[in-house]
């Protein structure tokens, strides 16, 4: 006896790619890159670097997170 093909019910458009991503798929990045934005603004080596001339922008942005969170 011989097993029975199993077939797609509908197919994809036409021409167009049908991707599906499950939640955690999109929450767990936001989750991780936020928690490395909070280890970096809660350390110390980010305000160490605040008083060098030629100051990268980004130390400055961090220390505006910081700011407006309270943190």
């Amino acid at each position: 006896m011989s097993a029975r093909a199993h077939t797609r019910s509908h197919a994809p458009a036409a021409g167009g790619v049908d991707v599906r991503l499950p939640w955690w798929a999109l929450v767990l990045p936001v989750i991780a890159f936020a928690a490395l934005l909070v280890l970096m603004t809660a350390s110390g080596e980010a305000h160490a670097v605040t008083g060098v001339p030629g100051d990268p922008s980004y130390v400055f942005i961090l220390d505006r997170i910081q700011t407006l969170t309270g943190s």
